[in-house]
C-alpha cells in the first residue's frame, strides 16, 4: 500500500451497490474497504478512527441508518471531520436539510453515475486534503495572535489563503472549525469575485480536473492581474469579525447562504453554507455580494 493512497469507506446494505462503486473506484488508485449495515460501519470506523479518508454512506440501511452514522461520527472527536458522502435517491428540500443538520455536504443521486461518483469522490478528498493542510498551518502559528485586536491583509493567490487563513484562524477560540470556512470565503472572493470564474464554468473545471490550473492561468490575466482581495479583522471581549473585500462584480449570494436541493449533487457551491453551519455564528453578505462579514463569538 502506498503511504498517501485514499482510503475509502463504501457502506451499503445491498451486495450489488457495494459491487458497482467498487468497481467504478478500484481503478482511481484508492485503498477500499466496506461495510454491510451502519453497525458495521460505525464499529469500522471506531476501530480505526485515523484510517479512513472519506465514507461514501448509503442513507436508507438496517440497524443504523446512514443519518445515525453520521450522527456518531460527528459526536466522536476522530471521526467529526471526515467528509461523508450521502447516496440517495432523492433530493427533497427535507432530506437536504437533515443530512446538513447531521453534518453532510455531499450527495451522490441514485442509480450511480460513473463519472459522477469520480468527481464528487474526488471533490471530497480534494477537501479532506486541504483541510489536514490547512489544519497543519494553523500549528506552526504562535499563540501570541490570541493577543492581536486589529489587522488587515491583503491577498491574491491560493497560497495566500492558505497562509493567511490560518494566520488568523488562529485568535480564535476554535481554530480547527474556523479555518475552512474563512479558507472557504476568502477563496470565493479570489475565484469568483476577482478571476469571475463561473459557477458553470466551476462545474466543467471540476469535472476536467482543471480548477486549479484555471485560477492561476487568470492570476496571469492582464484583466484580472492586478486585482486583490482584502481581509480585515477586529477583535473584543465578545466577538472576532472577518470582512472580506474583492474587487469582483459580485454575485447572488443568497442563494449560496444553503445547499438547495437542486444543488445538493453538484461537485462544489457548499463552502459558503458550511462556512455558516460550522465555522461562524454570523455571515452576512454586503450590496453586490463582493463583500462578507463573519463573526465568531468568542463566549460560546
Amino acid at each position: 500500500m502506498v503511504a498517501t493512497q485514499t482510503k475509502i469507506l463504501i457502506v451499503d446494505d445491498e451486495e450489488l451497490n457495494l459491487e458497482i462503486l467498487g468497481e467504478y473506484l478500484e481503478n482511481s488508485n484508492y485503498e477500499l474497504a466496506f461495510a454491510r449495515d451502519g453497525q458495521e460501519a460505525i464499529d469500522t470506523l471506531n476501530a480505526k478512527p485515523h484510517d479512513f479518508d472519506i465514507v461514501l454512506l448509503d442513507w436508507m440501511m438496517p440497524k443504523l441508518s446512514g443519518l445515525e452514522v453520521l450522527e456518531q461520527m460527528k459526536a466522536h472527536p476522530d471521526l467529526m471531520h471526515i467528509p461523508v458522502i450521502l447516496q440517495t435517491a432523492a433530493a427533497s428540500k427535507q432530506d437536504i436539510v437533515k443530512g446538513l443538520q447531521a453534518g453532510a455536504y455531499y450527495y451522490l443521486p441514485k442509480p450511480f453515475a460513473e463519472d459522477i461518483l469520480k468527481t464528487i469522490v474526488a471533490s471530497a478528498i480534494s477537501d479532506r486534503k486541504r483541510y489536514r493542510l490547512l489544519c497543519k498551518e494553523i500549528e506552526n502559528k504562535t499563540e501570541a495572535l490570541t493577543l492581536l485586536k486589529n489587522c488587515c491583509f491583503q491577498f491574491r493567490t491560493l497560497t495566500d489563503v492558505k497562509k493567511l487563513s490560518a494566520f488568523l484562524a488562529r485568535m480564535c477560540p476554535a481554530p480547527e472549525k474556523t479555518i475552512m470556512g474563512l479558507s472557504e470565503l476568502m477563496i470565493n472572493s479570489i475565484e469568483h469575485g476577482n478571476l469571475e470564474i463561473t459557477y458553470e464554468e466551476k462545474s466543467v473545471l471540476n469535472k476536467e480536473g482543471r480548477w486549479k490550473e484555471e485560477v492561476e492561468k487568470r492570476l496571469q490575466n492582464p484583466l484580472f492581474k492586478d486585482r486583490y482581495a482584502e481581509v480585515q479583522c477586529t477583535k473584543d471581549h465578545e466577538r472576532i469579525t472577518f470582512r472580506i473585500i474583492d474587487q469582483g462584480q459580485g454575485f447572488s449570494w443568497d442563494q449560496y447562504l444553503d445547499i438547495a436541493p437542486n444543488r445538493a449533487f453538484d461537485t462544489h457551491g457548499r463552502g459558503i453554507a458550511i462556512a455558516k453551519a460550522v465555522s461562524f455564528n454570523d455571515i452576512e453578505y454586503m450590496g453586490c455580494g463582493n463583500e462578507v462579514i463573519a463573526t465568531v463569538y468568542t463566549n460560546q
